[in-house]
């Protein structure tokens, strides 16, 4: 069932939003040639906890999925898309692109966001796949509103994505959000106009844009949790989580990272 949220609620959303915001905003800082991602997953979760908040994604369990995910965050390099385990063993290399996701939870409630940082200077392939990843967002936000549908929003994304040539991620989407970290609706980055549940004033969505530059195909990594491109391509993966209004949503993840 599809919540909608009440002040108090709101408030705390804002919360567990801002700390996620401040974490992807350091994780900028941070990102650079011979990092590992366990520095980076590191640095993320003694934030998120000097924040007051506790990391959503630790210890998360998925059914069918044995282990739990043992990171405070997500770590997808290039071919991956989601869901990258961080490893001290893993270091970024000049011109890899990482998308990292980031997930809190602040007294009950819960933020979530996501960026694809480039790694020192990038080639324009990537440089290229970043900023449409990063302008279908920005094109689903003008239609989160009050009165429009989800269909709506995925509508966004798809045009946006198709008119460059590259794939969407089809069997991932985006989500509710609140007093669990994935709640109704799931958020399809494809769809069509006035199709789809009618957003009302009151809900909190997740949208969250993944992008490759090859086919649409996917695959899962022995580890059970990354997901890659079929066909080794790049991906680029960039999420905020809004506050349904009657005109332009409220950003609850306002990272600033451009």
């Amino acid at each position: 069932m599809i919540t909608l949220k009440k002040e108090r609620e709101i408030l705390l959303m804002r919360k567990a939003g801002r700390i996620v915001a401040d974490v992807l905003d350091m994780i900028a800082e941070i990102v650079r040639p011979g990092v590992s991602t366990a520095e980076i997953d590191e640095a993320a979760e003694s934030l998120i906890r000097k924040s007051g908040a506790s990391p959503a994604f630790k210890g998360y369990r998925v059914p069918g999925i044995r282990r739990p995910f043992p990171g405070s965050v997500c770590a997808s390099i290039n071919s991956e898309i989601v869901h990258g385990i961080p490893s001290r063993d893993r270091f970024l290399e000049e011109g890899d692109i990482i998308s990292i996701d980031v997930g809190t939870c602040f007294s009950g409630y819960y933020g979530d966001a996501a960026c694809t940082y480039p790694v020192g200077r990038v080639n324009p392939v990537r440089e290229r796949l970043l900023s449409v990843t990063k302008k279908s967002l920005e094109e689903a936000l003008l239609v989160a509103q009050a009165g429009r549908t989800l269909g709506d929003i995925g509508h966004a994304v798809e045009k946006c994505v198709s008119a460059s040539g590259y794939g969407i991620v089809r069997d991932y989407s985006g989500h509710g959000i609140g007093k669990h970290l994935h709640e109704p609706p799931q958020i399809p980055n494809y769809g069509q106009p006035g199709r789809g549940v009618t957003l009302k004033s009151g809900m909190t969505l997740a949208i969250e844009p993944m992008v490759m530059t090859g086919s649409e195909d996917v695959v899962t990594g022995i580890d059970q949790w990354v997901v890659k491109t079929a066909d080794g391509s790049d991906a680029a993966h960039f999420e905020k989580s809004v506050l349904v209004k009657d005109g332009d949503p409220e950003i609850l993840t306002p990272w600033a990272w451009a």
